[in-house]
């Protein structure tokens, strides 16, 4: 037996540590633990609740929307606040914005790599290249040239030495098996993906004032102004830029996006078997339609063991069964005792120690859901909707297991998505539907304008005494919870239960392993000195730990470093 520790695991938000042990070439236990601090709900504490939402994006550099709109949400349910209907589709659109830049960028910069061999690329044909490309897809730049192109900035990079972010990827690992054809395809859709995602986070930019860290939203609505007759304000120039992006962002997740993932699916399709674990999946509703968020586009809901016809819809934000289900426990999580809380009585106390296997070993918390583990994230959100007949999701899901299935050669159900390719499976499904949906909220937002209605705030009124109140959003990496208490118009209490607390946290009092541990018992490891099928399956999670954890080491500590440990007794 030999125990493997990856720290940190690279190309993700945050600091992750994985340490599994393998035996016979497959994983048999494993842990989770995201190694640095933060405290930011300690720093809210006593401060007005109007501004928590500037701080809380500071949880993450890359999350920072989706932790403002929690915020505010919070705050508004905690005074039953409802805000205008234009504050809710620009809301909307700005969160489709970022979830369709996040996908973009979690798929092609941050994964992929996983599986395509970016040096092999060089082997190959661009005539042969451009042949596939076309057989799948008829987007304008799978052509020779350009595929040739990227070749030959390839070479030029790898002749000089200078791979750059390509420099320290696990090429030639027996585990890759793609052709050099497709291995240049994939190399120039990475390339081709930087521009797309950045139409997207421009749309974010035109919102939001600014990305990253949005400068928009007021707890009763958003600031942006509308004046369809000011250039300084939102006028239909903008809004027709806004279109006219999501149309672009569009075409490439249509052409690029679903052709890839169903290609490499299809490829690798043994990792439809690995990385299950954590079958319960817990999802919430969002992208209302209506300014008191009684409808929405996004359904929510739970699945308890794997079995969609389980599903427990949430109808609304503030369900009852989701408000009394969810608590955290720090049994092996560097916080003070081994207490599980509801977040409303949460408490943020660090009491570090080294990593204790058998111990305490992380500080993320360990969420449950009714005391069970919960995976969340485009998964189990994908898998809520379909369950519920969601019709957008229904159509991209069936159409991807078609496509994926044909070029396999091999019939694919929805079962196949319990797992790591599933993963990435839902993400893209996920993409599609919020492609799609971009088009509805931004003929939602333009047709009330039109209507003759420019209001974009309500008024927050702070009573006396306490008021408690959560503000959810289904984020890219899944379902994200602020809970606050409020004390006389100050905060008494703040605490963020996030998708990667969710997904990556440790074992609980009762040594439930969290939904990263569970997924990795039974992987596969074909070589200890580069265990690239490890990352396959924590990378299928979108990890972002620096939301996860609840201060950074200041003392210059080696944060880069992959260690195999020797042979220990069996």
């Amino acid at each position: 037996m030999a125990k493997v520790t990856i720290d940190p695991v690279t190309r993700i938000e945050g600091h992750l540590r994985i340490d599994v042990e393998v035996d016979g070439g497959r994983v048999t236990k494993a842990w989770s633990s995201g190694q640095m601090f933060r405290g930011i709900e300690r720093i809210l504490e006593g401060r007005d609740p109007r501004e928590a939402w500037l701080f809380t994006q500071r949880f993450c550099g890359v999350c920072t929307t989706v932790h403002a709109i929690a915020s505010v949400r919070a705050v508004e349910h905690a005074l039953k606040l409802e805000i205008p209907p234009n504050a809710q589709y620009i809301r909307n659109l700005i969160l489709i914005a970022h979830g369709l830049h996040d996908h973009i960028v979690h798929f092609y910069h941050l994964s992929a790599l996983d599986f395509v061999d970016v040096v092999s690329a060089l082997k190959a044909d661009p005539m042969k290249a451009s042949q596939v490309a076309e057989s799948l897809s008829e987007w304008p730049h799978n052509g020779y040239k350009d595929l040739k192109a990227v070749q030959e900035r390839l070479s030029g990079f790898v002749g000089q030495g200078q791979l750059g972010i390509f420099a320290n990827g696990y090429w030639g690992h027996p585990a890759m098996r793609l052709s050099p054809e497709i291995n240049l395809l994939a190399v120039a859709h990475y390339l081709q993906a930087l521009e797309y995602q950045r139409k997207a986070n421009q749309i974010v930019a035109i919102l939001g004032s600014k990305t990253p860290n949005i400068q928009n939203l007021a707890v009763g609505g958003v600031a942006n102004a509308i004046n369809l007759d000011n250039e300084a304000t939102l006028n239909m120039t903008k809004l027709y830029t806004i279109r006219s992006l999501f149309a672009e962002v569009k075409q490439f997740l249509e052409q690029v996006y679903f052709p890839d993932v169903c290609a490499i699916g299809a490829m690798y399709p043994e990792w439809f078997g690995y990385g299950r674990g954590v079958d319960n999946y817990l999802a919430v509703p969002d992208l209302p339609t209506d300014a008191a968020a009684t409808a929405f586009d996004m359904p929510g809901g739970v699945i308890m063991n794997g079995d969609l016809k389980s599903v427990q819809p949430f109808s609304t934000w503030t369900d009852p069964s989701f408000e009394q289900g969810v608590t955290e426990n720090v049994t092996r999580a560097y916080y003070e005792g081994d207490k599980t809380l509801h977040p409303w009585e949460g408490e943020t106390n660090p009491k570090y120690n080294p990593f204790d296997a058998d111990r305490k070993y992380s500080w993320i918390k360990a969420p449950r859901f009714n005391g069970q583990a919960m995976q969340v994230g485009p998964l189990a959100q994908v898998l809520v909707a379909f369950a519920q007949g969601d019709p957008l999701t229904t159509k991209w899901a069936s159409r991807t297991l078609e496509v994926a299935s044909k070029v396999a050669g091999t019939q694919l159900t929805p079962a196949a998505l319990h797992s790591t390719m599933g993963r990435h499976a839902a993400r893209m499904i996920r993409t599609q539907v919020l492609g799609e949906l971009a088009m509805k909220h931004w003929d939602l937002l333009v047709n009330n304008i039109g209507s003759g209605d420019t209001d974009i705030f309500n008024e927050p009124v702070f009573p006396s005494g306490e008021q408690r109140g959560f503000g959810v959003h289904e984020a890219p990496r899944g379902t994200l919870s602020h809970w606050i208490v409020i004390d006389s118009g100050k905060i008494k209490n703040y605490q963020a239960v996030v998708p990667s607390t969710w997904n990556a946290g440790p074992r609980d009092e009762h040594d439930q392993p969290g939904p990263y541990e569970a997924s990795l018992v039974g992987n596969p490891v074909a070589d200890a000195e580069r265990p690239l099928e490890a990352l396959r399956t924590v990378h299928s999670f979108d990890p972002c730990i620096a939301c996860a954890i609840h201060t950074l080491d200041v003392d210059g500590k080696e944060q880069s470093r992959v260690r195999v440990l020797g042979s220990v007794p069996a």
